[in-house]
């Protein structure tokens, strides 16, 4: 059976499953599970940045009423593995960075648990700590690899000889700021023992992956992946800060065993977040490009530095774009680390994409200013007839379509190139572009279940819905290889009862998925035929990717942004997006992860930033009040298109991930558009009124 070229389900705008139970409210996440009598736990936080415990005075705790249990470094159990040692809570003494837990309390009441955490006196021997990133530390580190598994640096050609000789050169340092993710739910979990005391754990945990988070706990408790169960039907957003297992999971499997018969429930706070649920690197990114006249690059380097906890390395891939993305002879990426006495960061929406494209492609804009060129013909001379670095062929690449079709829907032809030429009352506009990437990612492991069930057919895997409409999109999938009406196919997922299923993450989750469910409906098909009988069944694994081609989807991001001749203020009045991002197997999931991706790229350029004092090693703006994200106000238009493509190669759907290529490309796209509204380049972010004024108190009268 081939997959039908003309599909009844796939590609057709249908509203999400899961739509109606979460309006209503009865859409049960982590935090929502049904248990009886449960506990609820409450971490207690070091105050200082390095050090140790040495005195943690528990008693106004124990005495309160409604406690049930307070945890500390003395009396938690000692876990079989503590390798992962941002997992290895209440292990030992040390404080490695401040926020880091060093004791926890358990609870009849969430109120009551918090309360007695405020009255554990907790005494330090303070160590001199070191926070602050910076690119002339005399202490970086080239790491082994980059996430996942890139070399930390590449070098083709000679770089050096070509910036030396070429015509024209960009030589310019970008920083992005640490962001924290701040999904909606917060990471919350539930955990129960089984009561007859054999070994066997639930969890409720809002996760982007089930079963990759069973195999992290099972062996920190020493059990078989068989003892474990994890249920997570519903996600409330994690943007990759729920991929992995942080602290809160450990934390409540820990307390449930230390009172024997209760489940135990732990939420983050909105500031625990900030220290325990990891966030982007910081980074600091030099960009070389050298050009000839005609604007062909003869040179690119991108050197980055970027920050890692001292108790767990984690290196986001920053520079790895800029290794495929344009034509050039001469390339040279590296990656720099620096180890320092802050929480680990982790994966957020895009890891390496969405900040390593902000350099680049501001500094694409700025070879344009010097060359005279267009920034939108500048990308184009420089398109690959192969991915660089490999020399393998593109499974398909249309980043050149994405451009010509937002210039034309963006008007881009009217646009005088020289900065600060319109204004509208008091307000200086200019417009830019950037360009987006993301890879195609497809995961090894993950296998899918059809069955025949009273009439239905029903698909069974073990994924996430982040939000991104997996409910929806599955049963589109599944029955367009069954070749049934979508009515007629329910799905499960959000359960490691189910078959296993990779984790939410790198926009792999339809390609993996999909192809499993694909299999499993080919299999279902060719062993029952047409009219299979009730209680039918058939699994299939999702297969090998074609590593023949490169694979990759691509997009073209317009900004239209306004600065006010007075005061600075920066107002970005449209954002328009067009991807190539293969086959779209629904219109409306699709658009909403395209313009949620732009609206983060958007809070990305002129909001964000996670404030860390070096003095107390303390992200002093830890909550919605001070962390400000973009809302409805903060962009009058947001547009997303795509090109039609479908890309044979990558999966027997055609289709491509989208749910982080939109925040990739948007923020150097704003960037190049003040730039072009008021002349004034700014190369850090976010772009604040105070980094564009100084300029603009230069500029003559009207």
């Amino acid at each position: 059976m081939t997959f039908p070229s003309e599909p009844d389900a796939v590609g057709r705008d249908l509203p999400r499953r899961d739509g109606a139970v979460k309006v209503l409210g009865t859409a049960g996440y982590a935090g929502d599970a049904p248990l009886a009598d449960a506990a609820y736990l409450h971490a207690v936080q070091a105050t200082i940045a390095r050090g140790r415990v040495t005195a943690l005075d528990t008693t106004a705790a124990e005495a309160l009423d409604g406690v049930v249990a307070v945890l500390t470094p003395a009396t938690a159990e000692r876990l079989a593995s503590t390798e992962d040692r941002e997992l290895a809570v209440l292990q030992d003494e040390e404080v490695a960075f401040r926020g880091q837990v060093v004791a926890l309390v358990v609870a009849d009441s969430s109120e009551v648990a918090r309360h007695a955490a405020a009255l554990v006196r907790v005494g330090y021997a303070r160590q001199a700590h070191d926070v602050e990133l910076r690119a002339d530390r005399d202490d970086l580190y080239a790491p082994e690899k980059v996430n996942p598994d890139f070399p930390a640096d590449t070098s083709e050609g000679d770089v050096d000889a070509a910036l030396a000789a070429a015509a024209v050169t960009v030589d310019e340092t970008y920083t992005t700021a640490m962001y924290h993710n701040n999904p909606m739910e917060p990471h919350a979990t539930a955990a129960l023992w089984d009561p007859a005391g054999d070994g066997f754990l639930t969890l409720w945990d809002s996760t982007q992956g089930v079963h990759s988070t069973r195999a992290v706990l099972a062996p920190l408790f020493g059990l078989d992946e068989a003892r474990v169960r994890v249920v997570c039907p519903y996600v409330g957003g994690g943007f990759g800060s729920k991929g992995q297992p942080h602290v809160n999971v450990v934390l409540a499997a820990m307390a449930a065993r230390a009172v024997p018969g209760r489940p135990v429930r732990i939420a983050l706070t909105r500031q625990q977040m900030f220290a325990l649920a990891g966030y982007r690197t910081p980074t600091v990114q030099r960009c070389r490009l050298g050009a000839d006249r005609d604007g062909r690059l003869t040179a690119l380097a991108v050197d980055v530095v970027e920050q890692t906890s001292r108790i767990k390395e984690f290196a986001e891939q920053t520079g790895v774009p800029a290794r495929m993305m344009y034509a050039s002879a001469n390339r040279r990426t590296t990656h720099r680390l620096a180890a320092l006495d802050v929480p680990v960061p982790s994966w957020m929406r895009a890891p390496g994409e969405c900040p390593g494209m902000f350099g680049p492609e501001v500094a694409m804009d700025e070879l344009a200013e010097r060359l005279g060129l267009d920034p939108v013909e500048l990308r184009i001379r420089n398109e690959p007839a192969v991915e660089p670095g490999s020399g393998k062929p593109f499974s398909s690449r249309d980043l050149v379509g994405c451009l010509r079709e937002g210039a034309a829907r963006f008007d881009w032809s009217r646009r005088d190139p020289r900065p600060g030429m319109r204004r509208r009352g008091d307000w200086l506009v200019g417009t830019g572009v950037a360009a987006s990437t993301y890879p195609v990612s497809r995961m090894t492991k993950s296998t899918a279940t059809i069955r025949r069930e009273g009439g239905r057919y029903v698909a069974e895997i073990g994924a996430a819905d982040l939000g991104t409409g997996t409910w929806t999109t599955l049963a589109q999938i599944a029955a367009d290889a069954l070749g049934v009406p979508v009515d007629r196919v329910e799905v499960r997922i959000g359960d490691t009862d189910h078959p296993v299923a990779s984790v939410a993450g790198g926009s792999s989750g339809m390609t993996t998925w999909g192809s499993a469910v694909v299999e499993a409906a080919r299999a279902f098909r060719a062993k029952h035929g047409a009219e299979p009988p009730d209680g039918a069944e058939a699994s299939g694994d999702v297969g090998p990717a074609d590593d023949r081609y490169a694979m990759h989807a691509f997009g073209a991001q317009f900004a239209e942004a306004r600065v006010h001749i007075d005061t600075g203020e920066v107002r970005v009045a449209r954002l328009l997006g067009v991807f190539a991002a293969g086959r779209i197997i629904n219109p409306r999931t699709a658009r909403s992860q395209f313009v949620g991706g732009m609206t983060m790229g958007l809070s990305m350029a002129l909001h964000e930033q996670s404030v860390l004092d070096p003095r107390t090693g303390h992200v002093v703006n830890h909550d919605f009040a001070d962390y400000h994200i973009a809302a409805n106000a903060d962009v009058d238009g947001i547009e997303a298109h795509w090109l039609p493509e479908h890309d044979p190669h990558v999966n027997a759907m055609g289709s491509k991930g989208i749910g982080e290529i939109g925040i990739v490309g948007t923020a150097a796209a704003v960037s190049n558009a003040v730039w072009h509204a008021c002349g004034v380049r700014v190369r850090n972010l976010p772009i604040t009124l105070d980094k564009v004024l100084p300029a603009l108190e230069q500029r003559p009268g009207p």
